[in-house]
C-alpha cells in the first residue's frame, strides 16, 4: 500500500519500536493499531512464554529477543529496538510504544505533522489514557498522572514520537536506569537545544490492569526510585531535575513520620504532627479532588521507600568500587 499522507506529497517516513513481556491479547491489540505505512515494526520482546514473538512475527514485525543474562531495563529494551530499527531503514521518526497500549486513530498522522513542520522538536506526545478507569482506583489514578500539561513540556512518557537523529544524536535511552528513562532523555534533548510537545491529541489507550494495592505500592516505590537517581544525575542548577519531587518524597514519607516517633518518647503531644497528613490531603482536594490527593499523600511513604532504596544501593556501590565518589 501507498503511504498516506496529509501536509505535502512526501511519504511519511515513520518507523515504530514497541516493547513487551507477555502482553498476551495486549501486545496483538496493539500491533493492529499500527497502520501498515509504518514500517520498519520493531517488537523487543523480554522472554515472553505467552507466544507474543510469534504474534509479533505474524504482524509483520521484526522481533529482537533480548539477551535475558544481562541485567533488564524498559531503556535496554529500546535502545535495542531503536538500533535495529535504524539498522533497517532509518526512518525519520520513530513512535515508541508499551506492548500493553494501542494507539489511537489518527494520531500518527497528527505527530508526524507536528514534527515535520516543527523542525526545533524532538519529541511529541498526547493523551494516553486507561482502557477501563472504572476498574479499581489504581487504574483511575492512572488515567489521571496520564493527564499531563498541554504545550512546550519538561518530558514524555513511554509513548511519544520522536525525531530518529535527535534520538541518535544524544545516545538514546540511559540502559541503567530502571524507570524514569523518559523524562531523563527528555533532559538531554533539552539541554541539546531540543523541544519536547505535548499536543491536544488522543495518543495511546494503556491497560495498567491493577487490581490490588501492592501493585500500586510497587509502581509507586519505583516512581521514588525513578526520582532519587534523576536528581543525582541532573539535579544541578539550572535543570533541578526532580529534586524538588524527591525532597517531597523524603519529608512526608520518612522525616515526618520518624520525628513524630521519636517525639512521642518524649510527649504525646508530639502525635498532633500527624495533623500535617490530613491538612495536606484538604489542602490537594481542592484542586485534585478528595481521592487523588489521599493517594498522592500516602504514595509518599513508598517514594521515600524507592528513595532510600536508591541511595543504600548506590552506597553499596561506592563501597565495592563499582562507582566513583562525586
Amino acid at each position: 500500500m501507498t503511504p498516506v499522507t496529509d501536509h505535502d506529497s512526501t511519504p511519511r517516513r515513520v518507523g515504530a519500536v514497541i516493547i513487551g513481556r507477555n502482553e498476551g491479547a495486549r501486545l496483538v491489540a496493539c500491533l493492529a493499531s499500527f497502520p501498515d505505512w509504518v514500517r520498519p515494526l520493531v517488537y523487543v520482546d523480554s522472554g515472553s512464554t505467552d507466544g507474543s514473538v510469534a504474534a509479533a512475527r505474524a504482524a509483520g514485525a521484526e522481533v529482537v529477543a533480548l539477551d535475558m543474562s544481562q541485567p533488564f531495563t524498559a531503556a535496554r529494551a529500546r535502545n535495542e529496538g531503536f538500533a535495529r530499527l535504524r539498522a533497517l531503514d532509518a526512518p525519520e521518526f520513530v513512535q515508541f510504544v508499551d506492548g500493553d497500549c494501542r494507539l489511537q486513530p489518527g494520531w500518527l498522522e497528527a505527530a508526524e505533522a507536528f514534527l515535520s513542520t516543527r523542525p526545533s522538536v524532538a519529541v511529541v506526545c498526547g493523551r494516553r489514557r486507561e482502557i477501563h478507569p472504572e476498574a479499581s482506583v489504581w487504574n483511575r489514578l492512572c488515567d489521571a498522572e496520564w493527564d499531563t500539561p498541554l504545550g512546550q513540556a519538561k518530558a514524555c512518557g513511554g509513548d511519544a514520537l520522536m525525531r530518529v537523529a535527535a534520538v541518535a544524536k544524544v545516545g538514546g535511552y540511559d540502559p541503567g536506569l530502571i524507570a524514569g528513562e523518559e523524562p531523563e532523555l527528555c533532559v538531554r534533548l533539552r539541554q541539546a537545544g531540543w523541544e519536547v510537545w505535548r499536543i491536544d491529541r488522543e495518543m495511546t489507550l494503556h491497560d495498567a490492569a491493577m487490581t490490588r494495592i501492592g501493585q500500586w505500592w510497587k509502581r509507586t516505590r519505583r516512581s521514588g526510585h525513578a526520582f532519587a537517581e534523576g536528581a543525582a544525575m541532573h539535579g544541578a542548577p539550572p535543570e533541578r531535575h526532580w529534586v524538588a519531587e524527591t525532597r517531597r518524597a523524603v519529608l512526608w514519607g520518612a522525616v515526618l513520620p520518624l520525628v513524630t516517633l521519636l517525639g512521642l518518647v518524649v510527649t504525646p503531644w508530639a502525635g498532633l504532627l500527624l495533623l500535617a497528613y490530613p491538612l495536606q490531603i484538604l489542602r490537594l482536594s481542592r484542586r485534585l479532588g478528595w481521592e487523588r490527593a489521599a493517594f498522592l499523600v500516602l504514595g509518599k511513604v513508598p517514594e521515600a521507600q524507592g528513595v532510600l532504596e536508591y541511595h543504600l544501593n548506590r552506597l553499596r556501590r561506592r563501597r565495592a568500587g563499582l562507582i566513583e565518589y562525586k
